[in-house]
């Protein structure tokens, strides 16, 4: 099997990459901006392309032609005060792969969505796949994962013989990850030693309810539904749901409700005097994006995570306060 996967170098690529190398009979390849260093688990054929460029659709047409299934990751965070600069590459970059496996022939398209493409939802229950995927309107996150979700809506419809997977996960976190999460939602004013100390509270609202899931159990999942050719969404994370209780339990804190306003106006105000790069859209996101069910992946495909949610964020709050990160990726260095 051949597998392309764009964005390769991130957080779910590294994953993926790991837990393809384990796979036999499976040759990948690796398309990035930023090539990595050639070393495991990058040391894969590459080539180089800026999904958000002008003609990038004949290149990655040229790389998909012969694959059996393209992993669409490609994804910008940052910088979040140039939305157009990241809708050219989340949405329109995402519409020239689409476009570029469309016209290789490829037969099984997979999108990493997320949690941010649903609608908003109450915290008191589980959403599965059929709940709405019309975002969050203050969120450009959301925005542009809601989009992207309508692009494969007019692909199913006009190319029915193509199958095409959108894997929803909630947030996804490793060790790894640590350098590149500091990066891009908390800045240079949050010191990593804060994250190796015993915070006294923790201010969040109540209803800072959220799901968490290890970048490895993404990886399996991913390989599943490339092995079972499963097509529609599918919804991952780990249990348990993690409230803002359980979140200070694991930061050796002590939770102080806030309410939703006053976290909402700090994020917008501090983010305005580009104090911090988290827009008060991720608060939204984070208050309002549904709690998964995830009854699918686990009976279709067959699929338990390894991780539970408070070990996840344990590794990642670890990770933070030691600067972990992966040299070799551009997207993961410390």
């Amino acid at each position: 099997m051949r597998i392309v996967v764009t964005g390769a170098t991130g957080n779910v690529g590294t994953a993926l990459l790991r837990r393809l190398a384990e796979e036999p009979d499976t040759t990948v390849h690796g398309v990035s901006r930023r090539p990595p260093e050639p070393e495991p688990p990058y040391d894969i054929a590459w080539t180089p392309v800026d999904i958000a460029k002008p003609g990038a659709e004949e290149p990655l047409a040229d790389v998909m032609r012969g694959a059996d299934a393209v992993v669409h990751l490609a994804w910008l965070i940052q910088p979040s005060h140039d939305e157009p600069m990241m809708y050219r590459t989340n949405v329109a970059g995402s519409d020239s792969v689409f476009r570029a496996a469309l016209k290789a022939g490829v037969p099984h398209l997979v999108h990493m969505s997320s949690v941010g493409a649903y609608s908003p939802a109450a915290k008191n229950g589980l959403k599965d796949e059929s709940w709405p995927t019309d975002g969050v309107s203050t969120s450009y996150y959301s925005r542009h994962k809601s989009a992207v979700e309508h692009q494969l809506d007019r692909i199913e419809r006009e190319h029915p013989t193509m199958t095409v997977t959108r894997v929803r996960p909630s947030l996804i976190l490793q060790p790894d990850a640590a350098a590149e999460v500091k990066r891009y939602f908390l800045g240079p004013l949050v010191p990593h030693l804060l994250f190796k100390l015993n915070v006294p509270i923790l201010p969040l609202p109540k209803s800072m309810v959220l799901q968490f899931v290890h970048s490895d159990d993404v990886a399996e999942a991913l390989v599943l539904v490339l092995r079972k050719k499963l097509g529609g969404a599918v919804n991952l994370a780990s249990d348990p749901v993690i409230t803002p209780q359980v979140l200070a339990e694991v930061m050796r804190s002590r939770h102080v409700p806030i309410p939703p306003l006053a976290l909402r106006t700090a994020a917008r105000l501090t983010w305005l005097a580009h104090l911090q790069p988290t827009s008060h859209g991720w608060v939204d996101l984070a208050l309002t994006s549904p709690l998964l069910d995830t009854t699918r992946a686990r009976d279709e495909l067959g699929w338990t995570p390894r991780h539970n949610a408070r070990d996840v964020l344990n590794e990642l709050l670890d990770g933070l306060g030691r600067k972990e990160g992966v040299s070799a990726s551009p997207p993961l260095k410390p």
